[in-house]
């Protein structure tokens, strides 16, 4: 299928997070291997994050038809060696598409015992879906991800039940709205949730607009629990 601008979406806060994402992603990220980026949206960041953080290779995701056909025109327009064609996962799904056999067509050029999932990224998603997406988020970076791996969570958090600005509150306010299944996620039950699935909270950054860049990584100890 052929990708024109004409499917390409927005998201005007892309423009204002980026650069200070990928700072972040500069810091945290394993120096080789794949990042499979859940929720990619648009696809905006896929473009602009994958040829700034090469050699590392790029995987964008989205379980809506309309994104991925956003992410794939973007991509057209905005190519990068190591950016992968959009595949179409859904976190809840108990089996997700990278988990193989088989893999994708989109993906069939990648060799993932050579450049293995070492991260996963999710901007902005865990707000604007039910709680059961941030479980079975979780739970897929529990089977995919190796000891050591990464993953990173973007967007506002409350901490300890309360709010960290009014703007956080209203938009929680206006989310749980539109959908009472969403809302502005407690950083604690989130921390919690990534516990029971091996992995463990390593650090927090302030960024713009009242969000935070929560950092987890595979937890070895877990992991040997679980052998034993």
């Amino acid at each position: 299928m052929t990708y024109t601008s004409d499917d390409r979406q927005y998201a005007p806060a892309t423009q204002r997070n980026r650069d200070a994402i990928l700072s972040v992603l500069l810091d945290v990220l394993p120096p080789t291997g794949t990042v499979l980026e859940i929720s990619s949206g648009t696809g905006e960041h896929a473009i602009f994050f994958a040829p700034r953080l090469a050699p590392r290779h790029w995987i964008p995701s989205d379980p809506n038809p309309a994104a991925i056909a956003s992410i794939a025109a973007w991509q057209t327009d905005y190519p990068a060696a190591n950016l992968y064609p959009p595949i179409q996962l859904d976190v809840c799904d108990r089996r997700w598409t990278v988990e193989p056999p088989p893999l994708p067509d989109a993906l069939r050029g990648l060799d993932l015992k050579q450049q293995p999932i070492r991260a996963i990224a999710n901007i902005n998603m865990i707000h604007i879906a039910p709680w059961a997406a941030c479980l079975g988020l979780m739970a897929g970076a529990q089977r995919i991800l190796p000891t050591g791996g990464v993953l990173y969570l973007y967007g506002p958090f409350k901490q300890n039940g309360s709010h960290t600005a009014d703007s956080n509150a209203e938009f929680d306010w206006s989310l749980r709205a539109q959908n009472p299944e969403w809302g502005v996620r407690n950083l604690e039950d989130v921390v919690d949730v990534a516990h029971r699935h091996s992995l463990s909270l390593v650090k927090t950054y302030t960024m713009p607009a009242n969000n935070l860049s929560v950092i987890f990584k595979r937890d070895p100890s877990r992991v040997h629990d679980e052998l034993g």
